[in-house]
Protein backbone atom coordinates (compact mmCIF):
# COMPACT_ATOMS: atom_id res chain seq x y z
CA UNK A 1 0.00 0.00 0.00
CA UNK A 2 1.21 3.35 -0.97
CA UNK A 3 2.08 5.96 1.56
CA UNK A 4 -1.00 7.89 3.26
CA UNK A 5 -1.42 11.66 1.45
CA UNK A 6 -2.59 14.81 3.06
CA UNK A 7 -4.39 17.80 1.64
CA UNK A 8 -2.81 20.78 2.85
CA UNK A 9 -5.67 23.06 1.64
CA UNK A 10 -9.32 22.05 0.24
CA UNK A 11 -12.90 23.26 0.17
CA UNK A 12 -15.30 20.91 0.73
CA UNK A 13 -17.87 23.12 1.91
CA UNK A 14 -18.24 24.25 -1.42
CA UNK A 15 -21.17 24.30 -3.41
CA UNK A 16 -20.24 21.63 -5.98
CA UNK A 17 -19.90 18.58 -3.63
CA UNK A 18 -23.49 19.54 -2.18
CA UNK A 19 -25.52 16.77 -3.91
CA UNK A 20 -22.49 14.41 -3.19
CA UNK A 21 -20.22 15.53 -0.25
CA UNK A 22 -20.50 12.13 1.50
CA UNK A 23 -19.47 9.87 -0.97
CA UNK A 24 -17.13 12.15 -2.19
CA UNK A 25 -15.73 12.19 1.13
CA UNK A 26 -15.68 8.53 1.65
CA UNK A 27 -13.97 7.83 -1.50
CA UNK A 28 -11.12 9.96 -0.64
CA UNK A 29 -10.71 8.41 2.56
CA UNK A 30 -10.51 5.27 0.74
CA UNK A 31 -7.92 6.08 -2.21
CA UNK A 32 -5.49 6.73 0.52
CA UNK A 33 -6.00 9.87 1.40
CA UNK A 34 -4.97 10.13 5.79
CA UNK A 35 -5.68 13.98 6.41
CA UNK A 36 -7.04 16.86 4.81
CA UNK A 37 -7.40 20.68 6.16
CA UNK A 38 -11.11 22.33 4.66
CA UNK A 39 -10.15 25.89 4.40
CA UNK A 40 -12.22 29.09 5.29
CA UNK A 41 -12.79 31.68 2.58
CA UNK A 42 -15.14 33.85 4.11
CA UNK A 43 -17.06 33.85 7.61
CA UNK A 44 -19.65 31.31 6.32
CA UNK A 45 -17.15 29.04 4.32
CA UNK A 46 -15.12 29.17 7.71
CA UNK A 47 -18.15 28.24 9.62
CA UNK A 48 -19.19 25.04 7.59
CA UNK A 49 -15.20 24.55 7.42
CA UNK A 50 -15.71 24.05 11.52
CA UNK A 51 -18.72 21.54 11.05
CA UNK A 52 -16.62 19.22 8.67
CA UNK A 53 -14.17 18.98 11.34
CA UNK A 54 -16.43 18.31 13.98
CA UNK A 55 -17.98 15.56 11.17
CA UNK A 56 -15.34 13.25 10.06
CA UNK A 57 -11.95 12.20 12.23
CA UNK A 58 -9.62 12.83 9.44
CA UNK A 59 -11.03 16.38 8.17
CA UNK A 60 -9.69 19.47 10.00
CA UNK A 61 -10.33 23.21 9.25
CA UNK A 62 -8.52 26.35 9.07
CA UNK A 63 -10.29 30.04 9.58
CA UNK A 64 -10.39 33.29 7.79
CA UNK A 65 -11.35 35.65 4.96
CA UNK A 66 -9.72 35.45 1.50
CA UNK A 67 -8.92 39.04 0.24
CA UNK A 68 -11.67 39.17 -2.19
CA UNK A 69 -14.04 39.33 0.62
CA UNK A 70 -12.50 41.71 3.45
CA UNK A 71 -14.19 44.50 1.80
CA UNK A 72 -17.16 43.21 4.03
CA UNK A 73 -15.06 42.14 6.88
CA UNK A 74 -16.17 43.98 10.71
CA UNK A 75 -14.66 43.95 13.57
CA UNK A 76 -17.26 41.74 14.72
CA UNK A 77 -15.88 39.11 12.57
CA UNK A 78 -12.22 39.00 14.25
CA UNK A 79 -14.08 37.83 17.67
CA UNK A 80 -16.30 34.70 15.94
CA UNK A 81 -12.67 34.07 14.06
CA UNK A 82 -11.19 33.50 17.13
CA UNK A 83 -14.10 31.48 19.30
CA UNK A 84 -13.76 29.09 16.30
CA UNK A 85 -9.95 28.50 17.05
CA UNK A 86 -11.08 27.41 20.53
CA UNK A 87 -12.69 24.27 18.55
CA UNK A 88 -10.20 21.12 19.04
CA UNK A 89 -9.62 20.29 15.03
CA UNK A 90 -9.02 23.60 14.42
CA UNK A 91 -5.72 24.42 13.30
CA UNK A 92 -4.81 27.82 11.50
CA UNK A 93 -5.93 30.99 10.15
CA UNK A 94 -6.79 31.42 6.58
CA UNK A 95 -6.65 32.01 4.07
CA UNK A 96 -5.43 34.95 4.09
CA UNK A 97 -3.28 37.79 2.11
CA UNK A 98 -3.37 40.09 -1.01
CA UNK A 99 -5.04 39.16 -4.57
CA UNK A 100 -4.24 41.61 -7.17
CA UNK A 101 -5.59 39.78 -9.97
CA UNK A 102 -8.90 41.03 -9.83
CA UNK A 103 -9.35 43.35 -7.52
CA UNK A 104 -12.58 42.38 -5.98
CA UNK A 105 -11.38 44.37 -2.94
CA UNK A 106 -9.82 47.31 -2.58
CA UNK A 107 -6.21 47.45 -2.09
CA UNK A 108 -5.93 49.01 1.03
CA UNK A 109 -8.91 47.12 2.82
CA UNK A 110 -6.93 43.67 1.71
CA UNK A 111 -3.77 45.01 3.57
CA UNK A 112 -6.24 45.91 6.17
CA UNK A 113 -7.51 42.82 7.28
CA UNK A 114 -4.82 40.86 6.02
CA UNK A 115 -2.89 42.78 8.72
CA UNK A 116 -5.42 42.14 11.38
CA UNK A 117 -5.84 38.51 10.58
CA UNK A 118 -2.32 38.35 10.74
CA UNK A 119 -2.59 40.06 13.76
CA UNK A 120 -4.97 37.37 15.46
CA UNK A 121 -2.83 34.55 14.24
CA UNK A 122 0.41 36.19 16.37
CA UNK A 123 -1.36 36.67 19.27
CA UNK A 124 -2.99 32.96 19.40
CA UNK A 125 0.11 31.69 18.20
CA UNK A 126 -1.86 30.05 15.03
CA UNK A 127 -0.17 29.28 11.90
CA UNK A 128 -1.52 30.45 9.16
CA UNK A 129 -2.48 30.05 5.56
CA UNK A 130 -1.46 32.29 2.71
CA UNK A 131 -3.20 33.52 -0.56
CA UNK A 132 -0.67 35.57 -2.80
CA UNK A 133 -1.72 36.58 -6.51
CA UNK A 134 0.22 39.09 -8.31
CA UNK A 135 0.98 40.67 -5.13
CA UNK A 136 4.09 39.24 -3.84
CA UNK A 137 6.27 41.71 -2.71
CA UNK A 138 3.55 43.53 -0.89
CA UNK A 139 2.68 40.30 0.89
CA UNK A 140 5.99 39.86 1.52
CA UNK A 141 6.49 42.77 2.93
CA UNK A 142 3.53 42.60 5.48
CA UNK A 143 4.80 38.97 6.50
CA UNK A 144 7.91 40.44 7.34
CA UNK A 145 6.19 42.58 9.78
CA UNK A 146 4.53 40.18 11.63
CA UNK A 147 5.89 36.49 13.40
CA UNK A 148 3.74 34.32 12.31
CA UNK A 149 4.28 31.85 9.97
CA UNK A 150 3.09 28.52 8.08
CA UNK A 151 2.16 28.14 4.85
CA UNK A 152 1.79 30.08 1.38
CA UNK A 153 -0.38 28.02 -0.61
CA UNK A 154 -0.77 27.03 -4.51
CA UNK A 155 2.73 28.20 -5.05
CA UNK A 156 3.32 29.79 -8.88
CA UNK A 157 6.20 32.52 -8.20
CA UNK A 158 9.71 31.49 -9.00
CA UNK A 159 12.53 29.81 -7.59
CA UNK A 160 14.30 33.24 -6.40
CA UNK A 161 11.00 33.61 -4.48
CA UNK A 162 10.50 30.33 -2.92
CA UNK A 163 14.01 30.58 -1.23
CA UNK A 164 13.14 33.90 -0.11
CA UNK A 165 9.95 32.53 1.23
CA UNK A 166 11.24 29.30 2.87
CA UNK A 167 14.21 31.16 4.44
CA UNK A 168 11.13 34.03 6.30
CA UNK A 169 10.23 29.91 7.81
CA UNK A 170 7.30 29.40 5.73
CA UNK A 171 6.09 25.95 4.05
CA UNK A 172 5.47 25.97 0.32
CA UNK A 173 2.57 23.86 -1.33
CA UNK A 174 2.19 22.73 -4.22
CA UNK A 175 -1.29 21.68 -6.05
CA UNK A 176 -2.26 20.51 -9.16
CA UNK A 177 -0.69 23.32 -11.15
CA UNK A 178 2.46 21.86 -10.69
CA UNK A 179 1.70 18.85 -13.28
CA UNK A 180 0.54 21.53 -16.38
CA UNK A 181 2.59 21.23 -19.10
CA UNK A 182 3.59 25.03 -19.00
CA UNK A 183 4.36 24.58 -15.47
CA UNK A 184 7.98 26.10 -15.35
CA UNK A 185 7.84 28.64 -12.31
CA UNK A 186 6.09 26.31 -9.88
CA UNK A 187 8.78 22.90 -11.17
CA UNK A 188 11.94 25.36 -10.81
CA UNK A 189 10.18 26.65 -7.44
CA UNK A 190 10.30 22.67 -6.18
CA UNK A 191 13.54 21.91 -6.86
CA UNK A 192 14.68 24.76 -5.20
CA UNK A 193 12.66 24.56 -2.33
CA UNK A 194 13.87 21.55 0.36
CA UNK A 195 11.64 18.63 1.14
CA UNK A 196 11.05 19.59 4.52
CA UNK A 197 9.56 22.62 3.25
CA UNK A 198 6.84 21.60 0.94
CA UNK A 199 2.96 20.36 1.14
CA UNK A 200 0.82 18.95 -1.36
CA UNK A 201 -3.06 20.40 -2.04
CA UNK A 202 -5.66 20.38 -4.48
CA UNK A 203 -7.47 23.89 -3.65
CA UNK A 204 -10.08 21.88 -4.44
CA UNK A 205 -12.95 21.62 -6.24
CA UNK A 206 -10.34 24.06 -8.49
CA UNK A 207 -7.42 23.23 -9.96
CA UNK A 208 -7.40 19.83 -11.08
CA UNK A 209 -4.52 18.04 -12.22
CA UNK A 210 -3.50 18.02 -15.89
CA UNK A 211 -5.46 15.24 -17.41
CA UNK A 212 -8.27 16.38 -15.13
CA UNK A 213 -8.89 20.06 -16.00
CA UNK A 214 -11.44 21.31 -16.05
CA UNK A 215 -12.97 18.80 -13.71
CA UNK A 216 -14.27 19.46 -10.59
CA UNK A 217 -11.35 18.56 -8.37
CA UNK A 218 -10.63 16.21 -5.26
CA UNK A 219 -8.15 14.78 -3.19
CA UNK A 220 -7.92 11.56 -4.75
CA UNK A 221 -6.47 13.37 -7.65
CA UNK A 222 -3.43 14.25 -5.13
CA UNK A 223 -1.60 11.31 -6.04
CA UNK A 224 -0.73 13.15 -9.33
CA UNK A 225 0.55 16.21 -7.78
CA UNK A 226 2.49 13.86 -5.66
CA UNK A 227 3.88 11.70 -8.24
CA UNK A 228 4.88 15.04 -10.04
CA UNK A 229 6.48 16.36 -7.35
CA UNK A 230 8.56 12.93 -6.25
CA UNK A 231 9.34 12.56 -10.37
CA UNK A 232 10.97 16.77 -9.82
CA UNK A 233 12.67 15.60 -6.87
CA UNK A 234 14.52 12.13 -7.72
CA UNK A 235 12.92 10.33 -5.03
CA UNK A 236 9.79 7.66 -4.71
CA UNK A 237 6.45 8.36 -4.57
CA UNK A 238 6.34 7.18 -1.01
CA UNK A 239 9.12 9.11 0.05
CA UNK A 240 7.31 12.25 -1.47
CA UNK A 241 3.59 11.59 0.34
CA UNK A 242 5.64 10.83 3.77
CA UNK A 243 7.65 13.44 3.54
CA UNK A 244 4.50 16.23 2.58
CA UNK A 245 2.04 14.33 5.06
CA UNK A 246 4.16 14.88 8.30
CA UNK A 247 5.07 18.48 7.15
CA UNK A 248 1.38 18.81 7.49
CA UNK A 249 1.14 17.47 10.53
CA UNK A 250 4.15 19.50 11.60
CA UNK A 251 3.44 23.03 10.28
CA UNK A 252 -0.51 22.59 11.64
CA UNK A 253 0.69 21.13 14.85
CA UNK A 254 -1.87 18.41 14.73
CA UNK A 255 0.02 16.23 16.62
CA UNK A 256 -0.89 18.65 19.45
CA UNK A 257 -4.31 18.66 18.25
CA UNK A 258 -4.92 14.61 19.51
Amino acid sequence: MKALLFDSHAHYDDRRYDSDRAQVIKKIKESGVGGVVNIGSDMASSKRSVALAREYDFIYASVGVHPHETKGMKDSDLADLERWTKEPKVVAIGEIGLDYYYDNSPRDTQKYWFKKQLALAERLDFPVVIHTRNAIEDTLKILKESSARGIVHCFSESAEIAKRVVDMGFYIAFGGTLTYKNARHAVEAAKATPLSHILIETDCPYLAPEGHRGERNDSSLMRLVCERLAEIKGISFDEAAEATYQNARKVYRIDNKL
